[in-house]
């Protein structure tokens, strides 16, 4: 028997979101489940970025699905700037209220030569600081400064803090791949449920 002030275990089984955008650039769809066993299926067109999103899914145990074609003949920046966006969106829209969330994540990732550290908060106000430098301007073909453009993307439309050090590192893909995997750790405890808290985690009362 419960109470009105009986506290309520916060369900999961509902966060998950399908989000598709359509623009002159790019046709972009993203399914979305934070309470995923770490899947993906990862299609933009871009390999490297590809990868990276399969680490995000994988270490952050999302269930990631994402398809897209955008207008690649000129190159790579509207289609990863647009599938972080949509991704941001479906990862707040998946939140729903954000109740019982631990709504912080940090992680500290290595990767051979290369160190992330990755803080988030998952406020509802976006802000983003990024520390890092890539010793080439490519890998591969996709150009590095995508990286940063893909993460301020993926904060300003999840509403969230997103600050990221990258202290060391002689190699570029070293260095990306750190970031993605020190992110994945980090939303995957910022989204996770607190079983100690039956309520949103702010003295607002709203994020």
């Amino acid at each position: 028997m419960t109470t009105p002030d009986t506290p309520q275990k916060v369900k999961t089984t509902c966060r998950m979101k399908d989000i598709s955008r359509r623009t002159r650039e790019t046709q972009i769809s993203v399914s979305l489940n934070l309470d995923g066993s770490g899947t993906s299926s990862i299609a933009t067109g871009v390999g490297f970025f590809d990868h990276m999103l399969d680490h995000l899914a994988r270490h952050g145990m999302l269930d990631l699905k994402v398809q897209a074609t955008g207008d690649l003949h000129i190159d790579a920046h509207h289609t990863v700037e647009d599938v972080s966006l949509v991704l941001g969106a479906a990862i707040l829209q998946a939140l729903g209220d954000k109740r019982g969330i631990y709504r912080y994540g940090w992680a500290s990732v290595p990767m051979e030569d290369a160190l992330a550290n990755v803080a988030l908060d998952l406020s509802g106000r976006p802000a983003f600081v990024f520390n890092a430098r890539f010793p080439a301007p490519k890998i591969g073909e996709f150009d590095v400064e995508l990286v940063p453009e893909a993460l301020r993307s993926l904060a300003n439309t999840a509403g969230m803090n997103l600050h990221i050090n990258v202290p060391y590192g002689t190699n570029s893909h070293h260095i990306a791949e750190a970031i993605f995997k020190a992110l994945a750790k980090a939303l995957r405890q910022a989204v996770a449920i607190d079983p100690q808290s039956h309520d949103i985690p702010s003295t607002k009362g709203v994020l």
